[in-house]
């Protein structure tokens, strides 16, 4: 299991969980990895994070399921220690889970390793991009990072990949 500090204001820390150890997490994810809480699998759990990459890249578009004034109350939580509660909804998915995309968690995780190098590269390249977040409303590139990094730890506590105190931290 893989220790990870959890402090989504420290920006070196962010750059070496996209560089480095979101994956040296995903690496002992195997297709029959079962939550700790969830309706996800394993490969639903790494395509979710897949597509949260894909529409702060532009890859893929969405709404936002809240009014305005509720997304700036809510971007608060992009900046606290707190991490994302463990049976939190989003609206988005209330209908249920999308179909697989990828032959398996292995490949899906692949392709979240472009779509993570392709995020990394466009906050470098491109940092005043502002797109839709389907909770937060439209965010920048920093606040993308600080979202992507709760919501990626959220999942790698969900399927044991992390420890407890790493989320909590």
């Amino acid at each position: 299991m893989t220790t990870i500090r959890f402090d989504v204001n420290d920006l070196g820390l962010r750059e070496r969980f996209f560089d480095q150890l979101l994956f040296a997490a995903l690496a002992a994810l195997r297709d029959d990895t079962a939550p700790a809480w969830g309706m996800m699998s394993a490969q639903h759990m790494v395509e979710h994070l897949l597509w949260a990459f894909e529409i702060s890249t532009g890859q893929a578009q969405t709404e936002c399921a809240f009014p305005e004034a509720q997304c700036e109350r809510l971007r608060a939580f992009l900046y606290d220690g707190r991490a994302t509660p463990r049976e939190f909804q989003n609206p988005l998915l209330a209908s249920g889970l999308p179909p697989l995309r990828h032959a398996g968690a292995a490949d899906a995780a692949a392709a979240l390793r472009v779509a993570v190098d392709r995020f990394v590269r466009q906050a470098e390249t491109r940092p005043a991009t502002i797109r839709t977040h389907p909770i937060f409303g439209p965010i920048g590139v920093e606040e993308w990072a600080r979202a992507h990094f709760k919501h990626c730890c959220h999942h790698l506590l969900q399927f044991g990949l992390i420890s407890e105190d790493s989320a909590d931290a």
